[in-house]
């Protein structure tokens, strides 16, 4: 099991049968569902304001989830995959949205239920993102909407697949 500390009178809470890589960080004020899985490397740093998690996300290996300091707050829906070493900053993230390897999530933007974030993409601060797009580039655009194919072979599939990957370290 990875890190759970306390910081400033707030300690982590769990919904039911999480996953905390060894080098998993969880601290602070930080509530997560159900099937939440963090990986090797991975930080949820609720030191300086709240993160709220849904049920059913994976924060994949070196992501960083952090807020800003009495201005911005971390909300992340259900079914939500965070690839690795994306950074996740003060922000809402709606259900069934995947944020690709390597992108940077900034201060008060919103993404969009059925959305994909593409790897490397950054979505600047204050960005509203609709439900259903494809963004990508720096600074991030709409490229399309996300189709049926991209919604179930890759938002629902990785999803679910960290689900099961779960359960293989959980089962040793």
């Amino acid at each position: 099991m990875g890190l759970v500390r306390s910081v400033r009178g707030f300690t982590p809470e769990f919904g039911a049968d999480p996953f905390l890589a060894e080098t998993a960080v969880v601290i602070g004020d930080v509530i997560a569902g159900d099937r939440l899985s963090v990986w090797y490397n991975a930080v949820v740093r609720g030191d300086v304001n709240s993160i709220r998690i849904g049920d059913r996300v994976n924060i994949q290996d070196g992501a960083v989830l952090h807020c800003t300091y009495e201005r911005s707050k971390l909300t992340i829906g259900n079914d939500v995959s965070i690839g690795h070493n994306a950074i996740v900053h003060g922000c809402t993230i709606h259900d069934k949205v995947l944020i690709g390897m390597g992108a940077i999530v900034m201060d008060n933007a919103v993404i969009g239920e059925g959305s994909v974030i593409a790897a490397g993409a950054v979505v600047l601060q204050n960005m509203i993102v609709e439900p259903g797009s494809l963004v990508a580039g720096v600074p991030g655009k709409r490229i399309r909407a996300v189709g049926e194919d991209l919604a179930k072979n890759e938002i629902e599939r990785i999803a679910r697949n960290y689900m099961m990957y779960a359960d293989w370290f959980k089962q040793g």
